[in-house]
């Protein structure tokens, strides 16, 4: 399926929010809340303050991850109708760690056009003004709340040699960096909270020299946390020592293959082949 952006046909645009500071506002943004016949909103009180201060009027629609799937109905009816439709969560841009997937899918199965704008997000300016190499970079957002699947998600990625972003709350940012130093071991990390608000701060250092200080920390946290560096040379590995080293982490074979191919700069199938060719 090709999507042409901008035909006539109706569309849902994506229209990212400041995520502090609300003259991060764009001038597309605010052209386009203008322009479409309602919005889609996390939470309508908070998009009623933005649009109130721009002097905006406009209908809006409460849709959040617990009625996605029936509001995505109404959104498919307004759209046959020749409506053109808002998606904002209540701060950055929509889906982005935050509701609007299951809209967006549906919108585009059947055949309407989906455009996202450009515009805020936390891990952006949390990674580049971190000090820490910006590429190449994951961006995971949340890990798991349960302490257990937290810990199989960061072993899955102590391997990795690529700086992984996270966002983390306030009450779990002191155990999540406990998770990451015992799993990680102890790296430099950029501790960003706040991003475009008075209050910003950013914190490098060592995980081990900022567990302590998070305690008097509040607000939303970003953390950017250097990759793996340590001197394996891969190519003195065969493809599958190469590829049980990550098997052995508890990641999947086929995510291994994945991962070694692209550290190899080889194609996924011949990994694959060789792989299997050699157990």
């Amino acid at each position: 399926m090709i999507q042409k952006s901008y035909n006539d046909k109706p569309c849902l645009y994506l229209i990212p929010t400041p995520i502090g500071n609300l003259d991060d506002i764009t001038v597309r943004a605010l052209k386009t809340f203008e322009m479409v016949d309602f919005v889609l909103c996390e939470d309508t009180r908070e998009t009623g303050k933005l649009l109130s201060k721009y002097n905006i009027k406009k209908r809006l629609v409460s849709c959040h991850e617990f009625n996605e799937n029936k509001v995505s109905q109404y959104v498919i009816q307004q759209l046959n109708a020749g409506d053109n439709i808002g998606l904002v969560t209540d701060q950055g841009t929509p889906i982005i760690s935050d509701p609007g997937y299951f809209v967006v899918r549906e919108v585009i199965n059947h055949g309407f056009n989906v455009v996202s704008l450009p515009g805020a997000t936390a891990f952006v300016p949390a990674l580049t003004c971190s000090g820490i190499n910006s590429s190449p970079f994951i961006f995971y957002g949340f890990l798991n709340s349960k302490d257990s699947k937290r810990q199989r998600e960061l072993e899955y990625l102590k391997n990795f040699p690529y700086t992984i972003i996270f966002y983390e709350a306030p009450h779990r940012i002191k155990k999540t960096l406990q998770n990451i130093l015992k799993i990680f071991g102890d790296r430099e990390i950029a501790i960003a909270r706040e991003i475009s608000k008075i209050h910003e701060e950013i914190c490098r250092d060592k995980i081990s020299n900022l567990i302590d200080i998070v305690d008097e920390m509040k607000g939303e946290f970003v953390l950017v946390v250097d990759g793996n560096h340590d001197s394996i040379n891969y190519n003195e590995l065969s493809v599958i020592e190469h590829v049980n080293l990550y098997v052995e982490d508890g990641i999947s074979e086929k995510e291994a293959i994945k991962i070694v191919a692209k550290e190899r700069n080889v194609p996924k199938s011949e990994i694959y082949k060789t792989y299997h060719m050699g157990k």
